[in-house]
């Protein structure tokens, strides 16, 4: 790994960042002009994914069904706009100060459709939504698990991702071979709403990296009452599924594994969980 590399990295690092994964725009190639990196930047040669930790206690109160805002604040809200916003600045002034340009970018929706019409002959028209989990995966961080979500053998699907796209020549991070979730159908079981469906799995293949993918029922999830929110930024935006019950059951089931490296003193889950299968009904 080149000096310039290991600087950058260390000074993302020393600014708030858990992780930092970067790909060669090359590792984009398949994908088509509206959701390419290059559409946006096209003299990209590297892009970085960034990411934070959702730290575990900012999850407790939903796992004990008593308290949703601290996750809604130091879950999403701050760490994606204040905490991770930051981060990711602080990367792009470094390459700024380095000669190379830097252009960020947050985590929206990437089942956003268009809003505007194309502005040059065979351009895609605006806006351009990039799937910063794909992303994540072409840049070495982790994989797409059987629940739909990213996972990082750090913390399992406990962090947020925001994007740099740059000209610097970077070195690309290996893609992760070795799987992070060792028995992927067991996520079946954790929505008591059915909406993850082993019936309707596929195989996601990412830069030569097969992952086994459950059916997701997105329109069940966005009415989940059990930690799930519609998502903010668009309609068409999948549900936050972090908080829910199925993804609190997946961090449970990480952890007993000892499949993440982010671990605790006390389990994660201490009493049975909680689930509102409808106004009427409760576990």
């Amino acid at each position: 790994m080149t000096s310039f590399t290991l600087q950058f990295k260390s000074h993302v690092k020393g600014n708030g960042a858990d992780l930092v994964g970067i790909a060669s725009i090359d590792r984009f190639k398949e994908l088509g002009a509206n959701r390419n990196p290059a559409s946006i930047f096209p003299e990209v040669r590297s892009v970085i994914v960034i990411g934070k930790r959702i730290v575990r206690g900012a999850i407790r109160g939903v796992e004990e069904g008593t308290s949703f805002d601290l996750y809604d604040m130091y879950g999403r809200n701050w760490l994606n706009n204040r905490n991770l916003a930051m981060t990711t600045f602080k990367a792009g002034e470094f390459l700024e100060d380095n000669g190379w340009e830097a252009v960020p970018l947050p985590n929206l929706p990437p089942q956003t459709p268009p809003m505007g019409i194309a502005v040059r002959e065979g351009q895609p028209a605006p806006n351009i939504m990039l799937d910063l989990d794909d992303a994540a995966v072409r840049a070495g961080l982790g994989e797409i698990g059987y629940c739909g979500l990213f996972l990082s053998p750090e913390f399992g699907p406990r962090q947020r991702f925001q994007m740099i796209l740059t000209d610097a020549n970077l070195d690309p991070d290996p893609i992760l071979t070795a799987p992070v979730c060792p028995g992927c159908r067991e996520h079946a079981s954790f929505c008591i709403l059915g909406a993850i469906s082993p019936a309707a799995e596929q195989t996601l293949s990412i830069c030569g990296k097969d992952m086994v993918v459950a059916g997701i029922d997105h329109a069940r999830c966005n009415s989940c009452k059990n930690g799930a929110t519609p998502n903010r930024m668009h309609p068409f935006g999948h549900a936050d599924r972090i908080a829910a019950i199925c993804t609190r059951s997946c961090i449970a089931f990480l952890e007993e594994t000892d499949a993440i490296q982010n671990t605790f003193h006390n389990a994660f889950r201490k009493r049975s969980p909680w689930g509102i299968i409808d106004e009427h009904r409760v576990l």
